[in-house]
């Protein structure tokens, strides 16, 4: 059976989703798995214990489970993990989603990977309709890069990007800045992406799950100080672009460059948020910054008809909070939550 056919698509629009502040939700952002090939240290430790694999969702549950959210108006689908790209078969599950793409009912579908395995899927990937990706990259140094990923290799990954562009896919690099470890990089990376014309977003390191040894208030980097030292060097002007993420973004004038910044930290970007995520294993988190959640794989397998299933996202909807309480501000990693990102997806 052809990978498109594993669902019939949803034809009519229904009730869009608003949240209790008055917030429509367009963007909804998928974890496929919680497995990584990386360790990287903010992220989780060296020695992870993941979930079962009869836990999480199949493929034909992770179809179904979208395919309802974009017939309730989700416009952008973003694939995470852990890595998304060690899903075994996960290119069944992008063809499959590339019907809603034709119908014009989904906008966007597109990914965030750590790029080890970019070099076998950019071309599938462009085939089933992803046009844009966001590529995870700390350090342009080698031994930096070993060590912050514990097992990942910097030219495997360059090898990745460079396929990725060959494929067609516009490439933005993600980075999280990290105190004492690549705030020397600033300018490296910012020079690196302007000459391979790709964008660059800059990432407030958040406090998410117990990552081991490390201390998340020595890693803390304020994009407050980073943007202070590009105004060193360049004319700074504020964009006010907004792409349906949380990222606000930066002109360079000497160069054009456009730079995102993602602030959960040192500015709450919460007033806008449009977006709700869900786990490998069905939970739905509307907030990244709170553990409240609610569980849709029960009513997703409890019944083939879709109206229980329905019933659940927009009780979860319902429930939205206005934001989250991350905070460094007095030396303690308030607003820590429990889950690993690789959990709940990036």
């Amino acid at each position: 059976m052809h990978a498109k056919s594993l669902l019939p698509t949803l034809c009519r629009m229904k009730t869009p989703l608003i949240d209790p502040f008055a917030r429509a939700i367009t963007y909804l952002r998928v974890s496929v798995t919680d497995r990584c090939d990386f360790r990287c240290v903010y992220c989780m430790s060296e020695n992870m214990t993941f979930l079962p694999k009869k836990d999480l969702l199949t493929l034909e549950e992770l179809d179904r489970l979208c395919s309802n959210f974009i017939g309730l108006g989700v416009e952008k689908l973003r694939i995470t993990g852990g890595e998304p790209l060690v899903r075994r078969g996960i290119m069944t599950f992008f063809d499959a989603m590339s019907r809603h793409l034709e119908s014009g009912a989904l906008k966007e579908l597109t990914l965030t990977t750590n790029g080890s395995q970019l070099e076998k899927y950019a071309d599938d990937l462009y085939a089933a309709g992803v046009r844009r990706i966001n590529v995870s990259l700390d350090t342009l140094d080698d031994e930096k890069f070993a060590e912050i990923t514990r097992w990942g290799r910097l030219p495997q990954v360059i090898r990745g990007i460079d396929a990725a562009q060959k494929a067609g896919l516009r490439v933005k690099i993600n980075t999280v800045a990290l105190a004492d470890f690549n705030d020397s990089e600033l300018f490296d990376l910012q020079a690196w992406c302007a000459e391979r014309d790709m964008d660059l977003t800059f990432i407030e390191v958040m406090p998410m799950g117990d990552i081991g040894n490390e201390d998340r208030i020595t890693q803390y980097w304020s994009l407050k100080d980073l943007r202070g030292q590009l105004e060193d060097r360049f004319t700074v002007s504020d964009l006010t672009e907004r792409t349906g993420g949380p990222a606000r973004y930066i002109r360079l004038e000497e160069t054009g460059q456009k730079i995102g910044l993602i602030t959960p930290l040192s500015h709450n970007f919460c007033e806008s948020c449009n977006r709700v995520r869900i786990t490998c294993t069905g939970e739905i988190y509307t907030c990244l910054g709170q553990e409240g959640h609610s569980d849709l794989r029960a009513p997703l397998r409890a019944s083939e008809d879709d109206a229980h299933l329905e019933q659940a996202i927009r009780a979860a909807i319902g429930i939205k909070p206005k934001g989250h309480d991350f905070d460094y501000s007095r030396q303690t990693v308030d607003g820590q939550v429990s889950r690993h990102m690789s959990h709940t997806g990036g």
